[in-house]
């Protein structure tokens, strides 16, 4: 098969781009040529992720029960193989039933995450997605494609590659890392050069000699306790003034003049793959926001729309978010400093649920980033999940700001989709009134706070301010200097008891009793009539800018 025609999302693609690196067949026989065309974290809770050409991730599979169930579920669902935690540990029974499935089981690496496998999988598929027969070329390899262009190097000078950014993460790989140092497999499975292996080439001014030469440097090996590391060759890849990044070879002796050659001239073709990349990112970025508002705001489009993102014939969540202390109306046009922000969000976002929804959309739009989530038509509880996912993606983003997301109500078909991005909108406004430090509601649970805020909203587009014994107490309050609507206020949240709100207002249980008595005195409030007692506390919730 010539490199052109190179299979994109094949089992035989994957394990010869993270083969001996990530993955390793321990059981069975891979089928090179089986089209994988989805990934599926299983999840021993909720088995209604479809599997049908599915990589499987068998995350937090212990033993043989669990393993049985797996498997029966991927036989009769035509899964590709089962992925699973090295070292793997199965029963005779569980592999009498993958011998009958004649599913091969694949190790996962120690060390590497199940999300960065999912997510490196997910990326080899949608690049299978995009691609066709008219897929242009560079240099003989298909546009974009940095592990093709990895591999091919790698040939070239005989050494295991590393294609990087500026920041040192890892781009792309090649085979034969086994064949390399141990700062070279901790690299590749941590996607990034680690921090102490950094230093030491910042200390060393490696960088700034790598990003001002024209030509290859050698670098010296780096500090690796006990284990052996081998020295590299390092060539800036550049467009015009600009460094895009490096390549890295891990080599055991130096390379020959025409080898050296061969890796600079392939730091060029490195630049035009990276820049197609970024251009095709950029565009792809755009397509995909202006699909997903379509779906968002639903009319003629969204059903094409839908089926474009792949999530037709699914139930589908909207979660709302606005990562920053700016407004929470997603109409307004986003401040250009908060642009980069947002697009990173939505690029760790999308990441983060790749790697646990089959299907699912993400794109920033206005001052907001909003995504969509897929799951089977029929599964239960959608947006439940979700904001499990959610306050698990938060709580790994390790904010130094407010990030406050709304989760929308489940949309059971395309048509529902515009009322749970509405939803998922009033869910973000009750955050930004209640905890506007940051947190995550779905809006089930807040769909009374919601009608208050825009009761709050109609009251105030009639100049309504507050009447009666609420308006009175608040004028004896300005006048006097007293605490009465704040003593009014403690009362009603305890329901009545005394104690509870006289400790809220840090208050002796008979002064707060005498306190009550004047308010109703002054105010002529009665409160033993409920309906009084409700009619204070509307006014109280909505009209909170009278008592200023």
């Amino acid at each position: 098969m010539s490199v052109t025609m190179r299979p994109r999302a094949s089992l035989g693609r994957i394990l010869e781009d993270l083969g001996t690196t990530l993955l390793d067949v321990v059981f069975g026989t891979a089928d090179h040529e089986a089209v994988v065309d989805t990934v599926v974290i299983h999840d021993a809770l909720d088995d209604t992720m479809p599997m049908r050409g599915a990589l499987v991730l068998g995350v937090g599979i212990t033993g043989d029960d669990d393993a049985l169930d797996l498997i029966h579920s991927m036989r009769e669902q035509n899964a590709i193989a089962l992925v699973l935690r090295a070292p793997v540990h199965l029963g005779a029974a569980a592999m009498t039933a993958l011998s009958a499935a004649e599913i091969p089981v694949l190790a996962l690496t120690r060390g590497a995450s199940w999300a960065q496998l999912a997510a490196m999988v997910r990326s080899m598929i949608a690049e299978g997605d995009l691609s066709d027969r008219d897929t242009p070329t560079l240099g003989g390899l298909p546009a974009g494609d940095l592990f093709a262009l990895a591999n091919a190097i790698s040939t070239l000078v005989d050494a295991p590659v590393t294609i990087e950014d500026r920041n040192s993460r890892v781009l792309a790989f090649s085979g034969r890392q086994d064949e390399a140092d141990g700062p070279r497999i901790e690299t590749i499975l941590g996607r990034q050069v680690p921090e102490r292996y950094m230093r030491q080439l910042e200390d060393r001014g490696v960088f700034q000699s790598l990003y001002r030469s024209e030509d290859p440097i050698l670098v010296e090996p780096v500090g690796a306790g006990d284990s052996p590391s081998f020295p590299r060759v390092a060539h800036a890849v550049r467009a015009g003034d600009e460094i895009l990044g490096s390549i890295w070879a891990a080599v055991q002796q130096p390379l020959s003049t025409d080898r050296l050659r061969a890796f600079k001239d392939a730091a060029k073709l490195v630049a035009l793959h990276m820049l197609q990349i970024r251009a095709g990112a950029d565009v792809e970025r755009r397509l995909r926001a202006d699909l997903l508002a379509t779906v968002l705001e639903g009319g003629a489009g969204a059903a094409d729309a839908a089926a474009r993102l792949r999530l037709q014939d699914h139930t589908c969540v909207v979660i709302a978010i606005a990562p920053s202390e700016h407004t929470t109306d997603g109409a307004d046009t986003p401040d250009a400093r908060d642009v980069a922000e947002r697009q990173r969000l939505a690029d760790a976002l999308g990441m983060h649920l790749g790697a646990v929804y089959q299907r699912s959309a993400v794109a920033p739009i206005g001052n907001l980033v909003y995504a969509i989530v897929g799951v089977k038509t029929g599964a239960e509880n959608a947006d439940v999940s979700a904001e499990r996912v959610i306050n698990d993606f938060v709580d790994r983003l390790g904010l130094t700001g407010p990030m406050l997301v709304g989760i929308g109500t489940v949309a059971t078909d395309l048509t529902v989709i515009p009322r749970s991005r509405r939803d998922a909108d009033r869910a973000l406004r009750v955050l930004a009134q209640q905890r506007p430090d940051g947190a995550v509601a779905r809006f089930d649970a807040v769909q009374m706070d919601a009608l208050l805020v825009e009761l709050g909203d109609v009251a105030r587009a009639h100049g309504d301010r507050a009447t009666g014994p609420v308006a009175a107490l608040l004028e004896h309050d300005r006048e006097k200097g007293t605490q009465l609507v704040e003593t009014l206020s403690a009362w009603l949240d305890a329901f009545g008891d005394v104690t509870t709100a006289a400790a809220q207002v840090y208050t002796h249980p008979n002064t707060f009793r005498y306190r009550l008595r004047r308010l109703s005195e002054i105010s002529g409030l009665d409160l033993t009539d409920p309906d009084a007692r409700f009619r204070a506390m509307v006014q109280l919730r909505l009209l909170r800018g009278e008592r200023a």
